[in-house]
């Protein structure tokens, strides 16, 4: 039995989010299900972590072992022709059994892009829209408060485990005016659930001038789950990269 490490980026627009549940399609499901006919028995896949439905992915990470010993180029191209267009497989390797998608995972990266052009509706899954124009400065500014190690329990799903910590390192924020949308890029250590998209909106109501950089610190030293009452649309959410300690040993 040898275990893999594999890449996706999938378009969630169709799907109920990463996790399997019941009653709607999941990202992880469709992946087992592929593996599933090409081992003729049920193989189960593990993620870096989950992402909500409607969000998508550049270079999400997942593992799960297998007795076929199959090269990489062969695992990519046998997995992307049982998945259909919107999951596409980037990358599968051997890792040793020790390796674990979830609990190696020591950094990532999530971008968050925001489109003043609401009336485009080739936008509509793909990024948030909103119809103000972002004082883009001001968000930048605003987001100083936020890097760094912080407990982040304000920005982060009701429903918390206490076995899970909350405090987490940013070490970069950046929002970007690109060419037609506003572009947020979020790195650091990890992410709680719902966090990036609570800090992306509470950022966007600063850049509308609703709310000061004064009004976050206070959300953020509250380190109450009712302090924030901003989540952004999941569309415009991308995990971008999950990093390993293994991936810089290699560079």
């Amino acid at each position: 039995m040898a275990r893999y490490k594999a890449v996706v980026s999938y378009d969630g627009s169709s799907y109920g989010g990463w996790q399997k549940q019941l009653n709607t399609t999941s990202i992880q499901e469709v992946i087992e299900q592929a593996l599933a006919k090409m081992h003729k028995h049920d193989v189960a896949i593990v993620a870096s972590g989950r992402t909500d439905a409607g969000v998508h992915a550049i270079a999400q990470v997942f593992h799960f072992d297998s007795e076929m010993r199959i090269q990489e180029k062969h695992w990519i191209k046998a997995l992307n022709s049982l998945l259909p267009k919107d999951i596409r497989i980037q990358s599968v390797k051997q890792v040793t059994e020790a390796f674990h998608a979830r609990f190696d995972a020591i950094g990532k990266r999530y971008d968050y892009l925001i489109s003043n052009d609401i009336l485009n509706p080739f936008k509509e899954n793909y990024m948030a829209k909103d119809a103000h124009k972002l004082d883009v400065a001001y968000m930048q500014e605003c987001a100083t408060v936020l890097i760094g190690t912080h407990d982040f329990t304000s920005f982060t799903s009701n429903k918390i485990d206490p076995r899970k910590p909350r405090v987490k390192t940013i070490t970069r924020l950046e929002v970007l005016q690109e060419k037609d949308h506003v572009h947020m890029i979020f790195e650091g250590n990890g992410f709680l659930r719902y966090m990036v998209r609570m800090l992306s909106q509470t950022l966007i109501e600063a850049g509308k001038h609703r709310i000061t950089k004064a009004d976050i610190k206070k959300m953020l030293e509250a380190k109450d789950k009712h302090a924030c009452r901003y989540k952004a649309v999941p569309q415009g959410l991308y995990l971008v990269r999950v990093d390993y300690a293994d991936d810089e040993e290699q560079n």
